[in-house]
């Protein structure tokens, strides 16, 4: 009985401590977390500078307010704050969107020229808006450059970690999860402010279409869907949706502007 008495002591003197433990924020009680929003916040601002000493950035106010409005429409209608999101407009034919680590959202001109509607481009912003607001960006960096990289930056380390990051936000996709809940958010912001999902998968299906044959069968073996997959997980989501309350993102005519817009700056590059 001694010995089973001890033995139960032990087990409720483990339990207990493991439970006290549980309770610490380690992360917290180490620094780690304040370490690594600095660690972000120093990295956005490096990036952004690096970005305009070297990209073209378009300041056009015709071009800027226009996506403001999408902007403003998705954040106003979901209780977001539109003031924390630093829009970052590059004049680049390549087709990518991508947020830096504290609420920059970085869009080339090629992907607005992409883009057949407003309501295909405001589906991309609200989908990296998902990623900004899911914290999805530490995510990624942490996973793929580690928590040591990210700290290393306030220490001097400061632009080869940019140099990575980089690369690492603009030319990789998200874990397949991650991808799927941005996805889920944007349709969800979409819906909120009365704008059309639709037209985000069938921007997802065209991408598709430039996709190498073996992407699709190799699907299930890759960690990042593919667009074809995203386009019918969004169709999913919206199957449902009252149609008959969306309304149009921007006008037709201001549209057609800003593409026009877009076009003649890329002609001036050349």
């Amino acid at each position: 009985m001694k010995v089973l008495g001890k033995g139960l002591l032990l087990v409720l003197i483990f339990v207990g401590g493991w439970l006290l433990l549980s309770q610490i924020n380690f992360r917290e009680w180490w620094g780690i977390d304040k370490a690594s929003e600095k660690s972000e916040e120093r990295i956005s601002e490096f990036i952004k500078e690096n970005l305009e000493r070297t990209e073209d950035i378009i300041k056009d106010k015709k071009v800027t307010q226009k996506l403001d409005s999408l902007l403003e429409r998705i954040t106003d209608r979901n209780n977001l704050n539109r003031n924390e999101i630093k829009l970052i407009i590059l004049n680049k034919p390549e087709v990518n969107a991508f947020a830096l680590p504290t609420d920059y959202l970085v869009v080339n001109s090629g992907l607005i020229q992409a883009c057949e509607s407003p309501e295909a481009l405001s589906g991309v912003l609200a989908h990296e808006l998902g990623h900004i607001q899911l914290n999805h960006v530490r995510k990624k960096l942490i996973k793929e450059l580690g928590l040591a990289v990210l700290i290393s930056s306030t220490s001097g380390g400061g632009g080869e970690v940019v140099r990575q990051v980089t690369q690492t936000l603009s030319s990789t996709a998200y874990d397949r999860s991650l991808e799927e809940e941005a996805d889920e958010k944007a349709v969800s912001y979409l819906l909120e402010a009365n704008i059309d999902p639709e037209p985000l998968a069938e921007f997802f299906y065209l991408l598709s279409m430039k996709e190498p044959d073996f992407m699709s069968d190799l699907a299930w073996l890759s960690t990042h869907p593919t667009s074809e997959d995203r386009a019918k997980e969004i169709m999913g989501l919206i199957s449902s949706a009252d149609k008959a309350s969306f309304t149009e993102a921007l006008s037709e005519s201001s549209w057609k502007e800003l593409q026009q817009l877009l076009s003649d700056k890329e002609t001036d590059n050349y």
